[in-house]
């Protein structure tokens, strides 16, 4: 067996590892398909998380997969069962700093619990499609706080896996006025593919003018405003909270799902005068079980999200490519 390891900063290696010992309480998952997240980049970037010197950290967290070994006193699943896993429902948090990560052909899942930590999925819902469920339920916990209904007009910054997924949940719950950025044209061509009424790349278009034209104007005592109701950053970029601060209406709302490594200023006096709204969205407290209900009906849209597939002996070259600002979801697939 092989596990995907962080060893060092820009250092990550396929290394041997021996076959998962699983207790009363744990299941053994053969992993099917797994997807390169933003957080697997950025822990190699800082050279793993939780690693001890001379230790390494496993990294792999949007995993599906097939059940193949069950502990005795695990209910509700038996060997041969279909799953995804809920890595934040795990004790060791799989993939982001504990003992096991998810680019592995056989995954310990320790205490497994049916609903919790692993979640059935549809005997006809492809592997790949099914290891979007992570991050699909990232963005749709980020919708769910930004509050958006039908009607709204949203804006999301940033058009990688997560902000495209926003744009898909948006699209599902009949918010037909998204406009989404981002610097690379491909993805904004996934965006509009995805149902974005609009789409702006910073780079060539005014964002303030580009939004006046599209979600109008409103008045903010003497100030002019920007029309938009909710406000989704799933980019990162610094200048952005206080270019949403600068143009918010009157109770608007902004949404950061995105990680700052560094402290933003903000100004507090335009905010005052605005009544907006800024809060955080991280993970997926509840929303896994949600997307895996639509998920059969949403199979072949989603789908889309997938940009590249590798297999798992050439994980290496799917981080790099994960990397590159024309990619979506890269995919690591491992063999039947």
């Amino acid at each position: 067996m092989r596990v995907l390891n962080i060893h060092g900063v820009d250092d990550v290696r396929l290394d041997p590892i021996d076959p998962p010992r699983p207790g009363n309480s744990d299941v053994v998952v053969k992993v099917k398909a797994c997807g390169v997240c933003g957080s697997d980049l950025s822990y190699v970037k800082v050279g793993g998380i939780h690693r001890k010197p001379g230790g390494v950290t496993p990294i792999g967290h949007e995993a599906a997969g097939e059940v193949v070994v069950v502990g005795s006193a695990v209910k509700g699943v038996s060997v041969g069962q279909r799953v995804v896993i809920n890595p934040m429902m795990t004790p060791s948090y799989i993939g982001s700093g504990g003992p096991e990560g998810a680019f592995t052909e056989e995954l310990l899942v320790r205490d497994a619990r049916v609903g919790d930590s692993l979640l059935p999925i549809p005997d006809d819902l492809p592997y790949d499609v099914a290891a979007l469920t992570e991050p699909l339920a990232v963005a749709l916990h980020g919708v769910n706080r930004s509050q958006a209904k039908a009607g709204d007009k949203v804006v999301v910054f940033g058009c990688g896996p997560i902000g495209l997924g926003m744009v898909v949940w948006l699209v599902d719950r009949g918010v037909t006025d998204v406009v989404a950025l981002d610097l690379s044209d491909e993805r904004l061509e996934r965006a509009k593919a995805l149902g974005a009424r609009a789409v702006i790349n910073p780079t060539r278009d005014n964002v303030r003018a580009r939004l006046l034209e599209l979600h109008g104007t409103a008045r903010v005592f003497s100030r002019e405003a920007v029309g938009t109701d909710a406000y989704i950053d799933a980019a990162g970029a610094p200048s952005i909270l206080s270019d949403v601060i600068n143009m918010a209406k009157y109770q608007s709302r902004l949404v950061v799902t995105a990680a700052y490594m560094k402290p933003v200023e903000i100004n507090l006096g335009t905010m005052l005068t605005t009544e907006m709204t800024i809060t955080t969205a991280v993970g997926y407290p509840d929303e896994m079980p949600d997307v895996i209900a639509a998920l059969p009906r949403l199979r072949d849209k989603v789908a889309t999200l997938i940009s590249h597939r590798y297999p798992f002996d050439r994980v290496i070259d799917a981080f790099a490519t994960a990397g590159t600002p024309g990619s979506a979801k890269v995919m690591v697939e491992f063999d039947a």
